[in-house]
């Protein structure tokens, strides 16, 4: 089975930046880590204060059934208040070589 990355890269709302994001996603890890498939989850900001979210899945269909299911099962979570929509780039990819 070959292993997926989903990453999400976004500007944070005007006035917030990573701190927030983090904190704002008190309710996504622990769900997060109770999908089947989860591996692991890293979170990075760059100069400008984009954030990047990766989430390591064990398959793609495991990442693609996780994804739909969040933005229902988690459509009340704060973490969406601290992310400019509109900035939201989004994808999941399979993993092709990783050490």
């Amino acid at each position: 089975m070959t292993r997926a990355i989903e990453i999400t890269s976004f500007m944070p709302r005007d006035g917030l930046g990573a701190a927030d994001f983090v904190a704002a996603n008190a309710d996504v890890d622990p769900w997060l880590r109770r999908q089947p498939g989860f591996v692991e989850r890293i979170m990075v900001e760059e100069r400008n204060g984009r954030m990047i979210d990766m989430v390591i899945w064990e398959s793609r269909t495991e990442a693609e059934d996780s994804a739909r299911r969040l933005m229902s099962e988690l459509a009340d979570s704060p973490v969406h208040d601290v992310i400019e929509q509109a900035s939201v780039s989004w994808a999941i990819r399979s993993i092709v070589h990783q050490s």
